[in-house]
Formats: C-alpha cells, structure tokens, sequence
C-alpha cells in the first residue's frame, strides 16, 4: 500500500481559535472541515511543504521556526496509508483567504468537535483541545 506524506497545521489566532477548511467540491472527501496543509513533495521537509501551501491555499506566510510540530495522524484509508504530522503556528504575514474554492472558518476548541472531519483529523481534534 503506498504510503502518503500530508503536512498539516493548526492556525491559531490571538483569541485562541484555530483556523478550518472546508474540502471543496469535486475533491475527495469534499465538503469535511480539516486543518490547512498538504502533501509533501519529494524535495521538501514536512515544514517547507506547510511554507509553500500556505502561501498557495491561504495568501499567508509564515517562517520555519514558526512552526512547532504537535502530534500527527496515522490511518489506513482504502487506496492509501496516510502519515499526517499536524503542526502549530500562532504568527504569519497576511490574512488568511481562501485560493482554492475551500470555505475557511475561524473555530475554538469546543467548537472543534462540531465539525465533520476526514477520518485521520479525529484523533488530532483532541490533543489539540488539551493543547490549548
């Protein structure tokens, strides 16, 4: 089974809110909220991969040390293996905007759970929750 590399973020604001897309339509699993972020090329480091789909998802940039890795995701789906490692980023330059059809929404931490996610988000939701 081939085995993806997807780096993931949770944006968070000064009011403690933590930044969602919305998988638009057309997508896989389109239509579920999930932290910004990407697959990761083969030259890049998780990190540099969450630099460059920042910039291209959401207009925003923000700097390597920036970035604090929290925990990450493993889950099976059916045509792949999924490893997520999920960061944290509380400054960057811009306002985040939406650049690929994906609504965005700014969420606190009770209001995490309410949001329908991919399968390998869920267990992430609550670390994050204990986080902040």
């Amino acid at each position: 089974m081939k085995i993806v590399l997807v780096s993931a973020i949770a944006l968070i604001d000064r009011d403690g809110r933590v930044l969602l897309a919305q998988r638009p339509k057309g997508k896989p699993m389109e239509g579920l909220w999930e932290f910004p972020g990407g697959k990761v090329e083969a030259h890049e480091t998780p990190e540099l991969a969450l630099l460059r789909e920042l910039e291209e998802e959401l207009g925003i940039n923000t700097w390597e040390s920036c970035l604090a890795p929290l925990t990450f995701a493993s889950h099976t789906y059916e045509t792949f293996h999924l490893v997520m490692p999920l960061f944290v980023c509380r400054k960057w330059k811009g306002i985040p905007h939406p650049r690929e059809n994906q609504k965005l929404k700014w969420v606190t931490k009770q209001e995490l759970r309410s949001y329908p996610m991919p399968a390998a988000d869920i267990p992430l939701v609550p670390i994050l929750y204990d986080w902040l």
